[in-house]
């Protein structure tokens, strides 16, 4: 299995096409994945919004992370292989970056199996007072509802369901504080779930 930067071409093509939110987040670091010359799909990672995460951690802009997009085909053997070649390939190209961090969908019934898998913290259960549409059969948050083309007030919507947030630190200094915001990880019983998760994110 190897990774090499991805191009806009691929990036765009997986995300609509492997991934359930069928959009192209803001990213700064894309990765396609290969396993025996087979394409897979693409890792990205940005700057991230999270206002949370210079306060918590004294980070700069530049210092943090976000993990936020594993658009990938199923075609490769193991997920979190890909997410361990991806975090090498950060610690190895981005010096400045300290810590990683990421999110599993609620909403998608998404407990962050593939995070746990790699040794991952987590450190919260995000309840969301925002709303979110269903455009097409595909649950959307409301802020792009005006770009829709259609009138939203027409359509099913509820609340956001949240999301399970996982932070990795990339600086070894960072691991004492992980740990003491660390909780237990979010379970699931159906084993099958955990199987989808670990093959697809």
């Amino acid at each position: 299995m190897r990774l090499e930067k991805a191009s806009s071409k691929a990036i765009k093509y997986a995300c609509l096409n492997f991934h359930y939110a069928k959009a192209v987040p803001t990213y700064s670091i894309g990765y396609s994945v290969f396993e025996n010359n087979i394409w897979c799909g693409v890792v990205l990672f940005g700057g991230g919004a999270s206002v949370n995460m210079p306060i918590k951690f004294n980070l700069r802009n530049g210092q943090y992370l976000e993990l936020n997009r594993m658009a990938l085909n199923s075609k490769q053997s193991s997920t979190s292989k890909v997410l361990s070649i991806a975090i090498k390939l950060i610690k190895k190209e981005c010096p400045t970056v300290k810590m990683l961090f990421s999110y599993a969908d609620k909403g998608q019934d998404h407990k962050g199996i593939i995070y746990q898998a790699t040794n991952w913290y987590y450190i919260e259960n995000i309840e969301s007072s925002g709303t979110e549409y269903l455009l097409n059969g595909i649950w959307k948050h409301d802020r792009g509802r005006y770009t829709w083309g259609v009138d939203f007030k027409k359509l099913t919507k509820r609340k956001k369901a949240g999301k399970h947030k996982y932070i990795y630190p990339l600086d070894k200094s960072l691991i004492p504080l992980c740990k003491s915001l660390s909780k237990e990880y979010p379970k699931t019983s159906d084993k099958s779930v955990m199987v989808a998760q670990l093959a697809s994110s």
